[in-house]
């Protein structure tokens, strides 16, 4: 999860289209019997769950979503066309409300599809009421109105993979170099107040979540904005400088997995991959070495520095291969 933004919308499904008088006419017969069709239903209206976390944004200038009216009947008794539908797309993760009826709808998935208003059925024609009794029936009804509400739309975006960690693993930095976001990057602790966004090629969204410290799942630190933002992400990509000395690795990588444990909510189970970062700032031995020691807690190790192009590059298709098989 990511961050929570919220829009309002009002929005209106099709109208039915009338039912018709008309009457068939044959050589000799000019009103040989009722003919007239039902009328369309009315478009019925939706929204749709899309990997785009900008999408919401462009959405705050459209402030009415409509569905087409149904067409009324015709002759010979067709009926008329049914009223095209309306898809609204959303983030994944949006929370819809109608404000009439109070009925709330969550997107969780990519392409879920959930209808939020109904079209109005279509008018009756005068062929409907046609009888022993009416054979000539000069009744007709209107189409149904569709329905209509204002809509809220929260957000409590679902992150494919959170990047978490403790303070200055470089978060941030990744984050930019991966995504192309624009996470505000400084060399002191909790630069993230909040977490950021980016998305990674093929629409996976990464979340920068907050540092961590020991007792975060306690509330110290930024322990509460952890808590809150990183149980719904799918994957936990777990980043360790290597600024931090090397005796002190496998402390710092246990302390955020403590973290995990403590709080529950099945964090401690999620798939993890462990990025060691900076590796511009040790040799290759070191690195070696590193990995050796991480090995025994953790056989999942990418290695990563945001200055070198090529490193970037290959991690990020690792990741969208691994976010791929999820």
């Amino acid at each position: 999860m990511a961050f929570i933004d919220e829009i309002q919308f009002y929005a209106k499904a099709g109208n039915g289209g009338a039912g018709v008088v008309r009457w068939r006419h044959e050589k000799g017969r000019e009103f040989a019997g009722a003919a007239g069709g039902n009328g369309g239903p009315g478009g019925d209206v939706y929204v749709r769950a899309v990997r785009d976390i900008n999408i919401l944004a462009r959405h705050k200038a459209v402030k009415r979503f409509e569905a087409r009216n149904g067409s009324d009947g015709q002759n010979e008794s067709m009926q008329g066309k049914t009223g095209r539908d309306c898809v609204i797309d959303l983030p994944i993760g949006s929370i819809v409300k109608n404000h009439v009826t109070g009925r709330v709808v969550e997107l969780l998935e990519d392409g879920q599809v959930s209808k939020i208003l109904h079209g109005g059925r279509g008018g009756l024609g005068n062929e409907h009421f046609k009888a022993s009794t009416n054979v000539r029936p000069e009744q007709s009804t209107p189409g149904v109105l569709g329905e209509e509400a204002d809509f809220t739309v929260e957000l409590d975006l679902i992150a494919d993979a959170g990047l978490i960690g403790l303070p200055n693993a470089g978060k941030s930095s990744l984050l930019n170099a991966l995504t192309h976001a624009r996470a505000k990057v400084g060399s002191y602790e909790f630069t993230t107040l909040d977490p950021n966004l980016g998305a990674l090629h093929g629409g996976y969204v990464l979340a920068d979540i907050p540092g961590l410290i020991e007792g975060a799942s306690e509330g110290r630190g930024l322990g509460h904005k952890f808590l809150r933002h990183v149980k719904r992400t799918k994957m936990l990509l777990h980043l360790i400088s290597l600024e931090t000395p090397t005796a002190e690795i496998v402390n710092a990588y246990k302390t955020v997995r403590k973290e995990l444990e403590k709080f529950g909510e099945g964090l401690v189970d999620k798939k993890e991959v462990v990025i060691l970062t900076k590796t511009d700032l040790v040799d290759t031995e070191t690195v070696k070495k590193i990995k050796a020691k991480l090995t025994k807690s953790n056989r999942n190790i990418q290695t990563v520095s945001v200055i070198d192009d090529k490193s970037v590059k290959k991690l990020s298709e690792y990741l969208t291969k691994m976010l791929g098989k999820e």
